[in-house]
């Protein structure tokens, strides 16, 4: 009767594959057992035992290097060695939480780019009345502002939130929404940018949606990034806003002029 059982027999029972037994082998993590008379290499419950004990310590997360050594330790050092493993397997749950959750909130849409906050108001905006293209294109811009001006944008949103309180307000983003179907030389939109100027004129708290982000940039680049996004040159919408920007300038608002070159 031959004592032991073949490496296939060992990895089965042991509930690995013969491949990762033999990696154990070539890590020296268990010794290969010698050759019985028919030429097959025969595993005892030592070596069976030693097999459990990789498995389970590699299965607990603690890493192939670090597992010989900690069967080799004694009590108190192996106990230490465990709860150190413990401490970085938290860490890595940790992690993986956090990625799960960023899962979720792409799955959520906005709320992967943008805080809570933010998402709340575009819901509100869109709730008012404003076209859904029009909120997609603000959420995108806000993604853009929160980017580049990430201190700022906490402010931006305060400053927002007031402004929706106000029905001219919104009145009046629901004509420049309208307003990008004219044609650029529409007089409608001279008339559409002084009402629109005047307002942030008489209402400062407004007018900081305008100049607030702007005055934490440090180059005009930045501030027409954020403040003409997704503008077409030459559109109704570009020459809306620059006519609402050049108002604002007569009557002495600093607006960053774009950079020429």
């Amino acid at each position: 009767m031959r004592n032991g059982v073949t490496i296939g027999q060992a990895a089965a029972f042991v509930g690995v594959t013969v491949k990762t037994v033999r990696h154990y082998h070539k890590l020296g993590l268990v010794k290969e057992p010698e050759r019985d008379s028919s030429g097959y290499r025969r595993y005892g419950s030592a070596e069976l035992l030693r097999l459990v004990q990789i498995r389970t310590l590699a299965a607990a997360g603690v890493p192939l290097a670090e597992v010989g050594p900690l069967l080799e330790t004694d009590a108190a050092l192996f106990a230490t060695a465990l709860a150190d493993v413990e401490r970085q397997l938290t860490e890595r749950i940790e992690e993986l939480i956090a990625r799960r959750d960023m899962l979720h909130r792409l799955a959520d849409g906005d709320r992967a780019l943008l805080p809570d906050r933010a998402v709340a108001l575009l819901e509100r905006m869109a709730g008012l009345g404003l076209p859904s293209d029009e909120v997609a294109a603000t959420r995108e811009g806000w993604v853009l502002a929160r980017a580049l001006v990430p201190e700022g944008f906490d402010d931006f949103l305060t400053h927002v939130e007031h402004a929706l309180d106000d029905p001219r307000f919104v009145a009046l983003s629901k004509q420049a929404t309208e307003a990008t179907a004219w044609e650029p030389d529409d007089p409608r939109l001279a008339e559409l940018a002084t009402a629109i100027a005047e307002h942030f004129l008489a209402n400062p708290a407004h007018l900081k949606i305008v100049t607030g982000l702007q005055a934490r940039t440090d180059t005009a680049a930045r501030y027409h990034l954020i403040a003409h996004y997704g503008e077409e040159q030459g559109s109704a919408a570009a020459r809306g806003a620059a006519l609402v920007e050049a108002k604002l300038r007569a009557a002495g608002i600093h607006i960053p002029r774009p950079e020429t070159h």
